[in-house]
């Protein structure tokens, strides 16, 4: 359904059976519906029978795509402009984000939402649509930096949404398997399993723990447009694409427009970004690793990637190479986070011989991993929280118990239960068990500590607290499978 709606009747057929008509028996009878109360001439809309051809749409692009690799898609457009896929777009966003340059909230543009967004697929289908600059906002790092972000306006949210939606049918069908970052049905975790049975059972000795500096800041727009070329044949997704790469930053009062970078924050930037990385990167180092000598393997979750080497003499040559390689797309490895250390099941045994200290270790998605031994000796790669993260969101709780210090205690013995059930979520793997129970002690001190200041006759003793504290703070368990375990269900 392309947005179409049915003029004003006393009855609207339901929904059909789930079988066709030359089925023995209709799994469902068909039950007629009255339209809802409202004005004489309101028009409505068949929601279901609407979102069940959009789903349809995107299947048969997403079997076009697998099917043919050199395809170019010339008309996509008519997909993202379609009402239907707008209103499901603006139910994706997040209800609390901040508001653009526009000053628009998702609550107070869902006031009038059918209306809106028919004039805004409208205005799509006229081309009279326009991108607005994004507002620049700071948000701090672990390291006590700032991450730069932008906030498109509200509409912009929903057609980069819309757009994301069907370039995404598409391009999900040529990305590789080793890229994890920002992808549907993948997560943090399955790079984590991925990453760490590789490295259990493939040949590796060389670790490459490897960081783009500034990737998103660093997008070359005419790479980018080349790269999204070679599959999108549609000039109007092309033409929007460069509206919102030219759309420009603001910040103190000025809009500033480059030729490079794409921002954070933006619906679109993602996937541009994987767009970007699967044609500098992917397809570079799938090549690569098919002519090396020994085994390598790669696991990559946005600008942050992994290569495993087998021998040190190609993991060296391999850096040397990707520098060029990155040069030539106006990238830069960052040298202060890109290193080559030895890692595996040998490396103790060989850094030993040679009268070494234990093998190195090295950070990816949160966590640091380490070689280590089962206690039946075998190699196996050690994952524990980070300290740097560790030590940031103490200290960020330590600053939010403060500003809570004279709210009621179940009040913040509620809050805590959430943060620190979130903080099991992500980080309660095997091997992190002894780090969990070290993080809840720690909250729990913090808590004993500004109780404490509440009066300078503080009657709150250790024992007092412990008793508190397993009323309100979770006890840690491990909440996620072993990463075999996890990637043998997957695949």
């Amino acid at each position: 359904m392309n947005g179409s709606r049915k003029s004003d009747s006393c009855v609207v057929p339901g929904k059909r059976p789930n079988k066709g008509s030359g089925a023995p028996r209709p799994a469902e009878g068909v039950e007629e519906r009255r339209l809802t109360k409202g004005n004489p001439g309101q028009q409505n809309r068949r929601r279901t029978q609407g979102r069940g051809s959009l789903h349809n749409a995107l299947g048969r692009i997403r079997q076009a795509a697998r099917r043919d690799k050199q395809q170019r898609f010339t008309a996509l457009w008519h997909h993202v402009q379609n009402a239907d896929r707008l209103e499901m777009a603006y139910k994706r966003l997040n209800r609390k984000g901040a508001a653009g340059v526009d000053r628009v909230t998702w609550q107070s543009y869902g006031e009038k939402l059918e209306e809106r967004l028919e004039e805004l697929s409208g205005r799509l289908k006229r081309g009279a649509y326009r991108a607005r600059p994004v507002r620049r906002v700071y948000i701090p790092k672990s390291d006590g930096r700032q991450r730069p972000l932008g906030v498109p306006a509200l509409e912009d949210k929903l057609v980069q949404s819309a757009t994301t939606e069907v370039l995404s049918a598409v391009y999900e069908q040529d990305f590789l398997g080793f890229s994890y970052g920002f992808r549907p049905g993948r997560s943090q975790h399955n790079a984590l399993d991925a990453l760490t049975v590789g490295l259990k059972k493939r040949k590796v000795n060389w670790v490459l723990d490897a960081d783009i500096r500034g990737f998103f800041d660093a997008i070359d727009h005419e790479w980018l447009i080349r790269f999204l070329e070679h599959r999108i044949g549609d000039q109007r997704v092309i033409r929007h694409v460069k509206k919102w790469l030219k759309a420009g930053v603001l910040e103190d009062g000025k809009v500033t427009s480059e030729d490079h970078g794409t921002p954070q924050g933006g619906s679109i930037s993602p996937l541009l970004a994987n767009i970007y990385l699967h044609y500098v990167f992917d397809l570079w180092i799938q090549a690569w690793r098919k002519r090396a000598e020994g085994d390598v393997m790669v696991v990559r979750y946005a600008d942050d990637f992994v290569v495993g080497f087998q021998h040190r003499h190609e993991a060296e040559r391999f850096v040397a190479e990707l520098r060029e390689r990155f040069a030539k797309f106006g990238l830069e490895l960052h040298t202060g986070k890109t290193r080559l250390i030895e890692f595996g099941r040998f490396a103790a045994e060989n850094r030993q011989r040679r009268g070494e200290g234990k093998p190195d270790t090295f950070d990816f998605l949160g966590f640091t991993h380490a070689c280590g031994k089962t206690r039946n000796g075998d190699f196996q790669v050690v994952r524990l929280t980070m300290k740097k993260r560790y030590r940031a969101k103490l200290k960020a709780l330590k600053a939010e118990l403060r500003h809570r210090l004279h709210h009621p205690i179940p009040d913040v013995g509620k809050w805590l239960e959430k943060v620190v059930s979130g903080y099991y979520r992500y980080h309660a793997v095997p091997g992190n068990a002894r780090t969990l129970w070290a993080f809840r002690f720690h909250v729990g001190r913090l808590w004993w500590r500004t109780l404490k200041r509440r009066s300078q006759r503080s009657r709150w003793n250790w024992a007092r607290m412990t008793r508190l504290m397993d009323r309100w703070l979770p006890r840690p368990r491990i909440l996620h499978p072993y990463p075999e375990q996890r990637l043998r269900v997957i695949t």
